[in-house]
């Protein structure tokens, strides 16, 4: 979790949220997940979560599907398209959640994505080049755990 706070007052503005495979290890776990994002929204404070695991057996329809469920407060699944199972979802919190979606597909360059910080204003996060940044500045003996065939 990032939390993004307003410089006057501390003020909680968004969290940003990369989600782990210990966010889906288990329905309690995804509850957990889902209940933080849902609380954050609810308080006026927007959400931007990157779930860029395949779903599992406790989030059939991805963190997104979980979410979605939980704000729209319907037992229906999420419709997740057929082969995108990553989700980038950017939450404008207000009276209806605003929501903003891009399902990448393995391998492709991840899209910039809007993190909100009031209802009208947000900033662009550049995904594809802080990763790869952040991959490049990493030490190679991570780099090699991360390369090594399986």
């Amino acid at each position: 979790t990032l939390a993004i706070r307003h410089v006057s007052q501390h003020r909680l503005v968004a969290i940003l949220e990369i989600v782990s495979p210990a966010n889906k290890d288990r329905t309690r776990s995804v509850a957990d997940f889902t209940g933080k994002v849902v609380s954050a929204l609810d308080h006026g404070v927007h959400a931007f979560v990157l779930d860029l695991l395949p779903p599992g057996p406790c989030d059939p329809q991805g963190m997104h599907g979980a979410i979605w469920q939980a704000l729209e407060n319907v037992e229906e699944p999420y419709d997740l398209p057929p082969g995108d199972s990553r989700t980038l979802a950017s939450y404008v919190a207000g009276e209806s959640v605003e929501i903003y979606l891009e399902h990448p597909h393995l391998g492709e360059v991840l899209p910039a994505m809007p993190l909100f910080i009031r209802p009208d204003r947000y900033v662009t996060v550049p995904l594809e080049s802080t990763y790869v940044e952040a991959y490049r500045t990493m030490p190679s003996f991570w780099r090699d755990v991360l390369e090594e065939p399986k």
